[in-house]
């Protein structure tokens, strides 16, 4: 399979359950919640090392948001309900209370796994704190310097999806910089789905394991360009530049439609081959097999 000059390579991609929750962010203005956004999706990459993943899934009119004023929803993902729920209860006291103007909201109230969110930050109020409960969900109002921070007790929990990938190999830098920026902004067009890393790009691919103990996961020298004809390579020829997008989705059609908007957008002049990373399905039961992904109706394996 081809898209324009650029091979689909018949593999895999293997994702793995993880448990999600959705923030509802808003702020005065688009400044405020820049600065927010920022701050809360900051050091959220990898569950390998981050205590979430945690991007921007869309951006919010003052239509759609509880209070009326712009904002974003946020997605945040991990591998249980209890260290999502202390994940984002430390976010957001660091992150949100502390910036000027913002509240926070649930943004999946129909959930009924539930984790705690202003139920603990409420504290910082030093006893001023006061509650109200809207249409059967309870907010805090605390008091701050600029007003008051507004933040629902609880946040929803769901099951989700993390892992979703493809590789791309180009036969330069700029072309797969090019590519990469190309397949992150379609991605962020489709609801549900976060590419948690720098600009959405991982260089850094990863196997798993080490030959140092103690460490999960290393290098992934297969798609290394500065380590061919060291070790067996899974570059095709001439690929000079390899680079990741990792997604993490609310299920598998989100992820499914994400990879293969993505990879259409990422194939042209430059972009060699297109393939996935995956440990021969051992580590996910999830597998987006690109071919069938990229197909009239296609979805996952």
């Amino acid at each position: 399979m081809r898209i324009g000059d650029t091979l689909i390579i018949d593999t895999f991609a293997e994702a793995f359950r993880l448990r999600y929750a959705r923030l509802i962010v808003t702020a005065h203005d688009d400044h405020w919640l820049d600065a927010a956004l920022r701050a809360v999706c900051g050091y959220g990459t990898s569950v390998i090392g981050c205590d979430a993943e945690i991007g921007v899934e869309s951006l919010l009119g003052p239509g759609e948001t509880p209070d009326g004023r712009a904002g974003a929803a946020v997605l945040a993902f991990s591998f249980g309900a209890e260290p999502l729920g202390k994940a984002l209860a430390n976010r957001t006291a660091q992150c949100l209370l502390t910036c000027p103007t913002v509240n926070v909201f649930d943004g999946l109230p129909q959930a009924a796994e539930r984790g705690p969110l202003g139920r603990h930050i409420r504290f910082f109020g030093d006893g001023f704190e006061k509650s109200k409960v809207v249409d059967g969900r309870r907010h805090w109002r605390v008091p701050v310097m600029d007003g008051e921070f507004v933040v629902e007790e609880t946040v929803g929990v769901e099951k989700g999806i993390g892992g979703g990938n493809f590789l791309l190999q180009g036969a330069g830098l700029d072309e797969s910089l090019a590519a990469a920026r190309r397949a992150v902004a379609a991605i962020a067009a489709v609801p549900g789905t976060i590419t948690p890393f720098p600009g959405g790009v991982v260089r850094s691919g990863s196997k798993v394991g080490s030959r140092y103990d103690g460490l999960k996961a290393s290098t992934n020298d297969a798609y290394c360009p500065a380590l061919v004809g060291r070790v067996e390579t899974a570059l095709v020829s001439g690929a000079a530049c390899c680079l990741e997008v990792v997604i993490d989705g609310v299920d598998e059609a989100c992820i499914a439609d994400a990879m293969a908007v993505g990879m259409r957008a990422a194939a042209g002049p430059g972009v060699l081959a297109i393939s996935a990373g995956n440990y021969g399905g051992k580590l996910g039961k999830f597998h987006f097999h690109l071919r069938q992904v990229l197909s009239p109706g296609g979805t996952a394996g």
